[in-house]
């Protein structure tokens, strides 16, 4: 999804969640698919509306206290790597495009080379 700057995340939150074209693999019913995401997020209609959706959610409520240890370390190192590629291409980096069709076309050829660099190139 390509939305404004100034749009909170939750407000397109489900439209993000709704626009995956991938199909989600099925799994048993006692293993739901999870569904993270940060403080932002926190509010009972975005909850219930990612229930209704199939997703378990887990969302830090705002003042919560993050603990300090964790069992399983976050896995952010993935989203930062995925993002630095894009920014790579100067294009990417700072977005001149007032059209959205072509901005997102960039981002879809930029995610060709990206795969084609990794794949072909090595």
């Amino acid at each position: 999804m390509v939305t404004a700057a100034q749009h909170h995340d939750v407000t397109v939150g489900l439209q993000t969640l709704d626009a995956i074209i991938v199909a989600r693999r099925r799994v048993a019913p006692f293993r739901p698919q999870h569904l993270c995401a940060d403080k932002g997020y926190d509010s009972a209609a975005f909850t219930a509306a990612v229930q209704l959706r199939g997703y378990s959610p887990h969302i830090r409520h705002r003042g919560e206290v993050v603990p300090k240890r964790r069992a399983h370390p976050a896995r952010r190192w993935v989203v930062e790597r995925t993002a630095s590629w894009h920014n790579r291409f100067r294009k990417l980096l700072v977005r001149f495009e007032k059209r959205v069709e072509n901005y997102l076309g960039l981002v879809h050829f930029a995610c060709c080379l990206i795969i084609y660099r990794l794949t072909v190139l090595g």
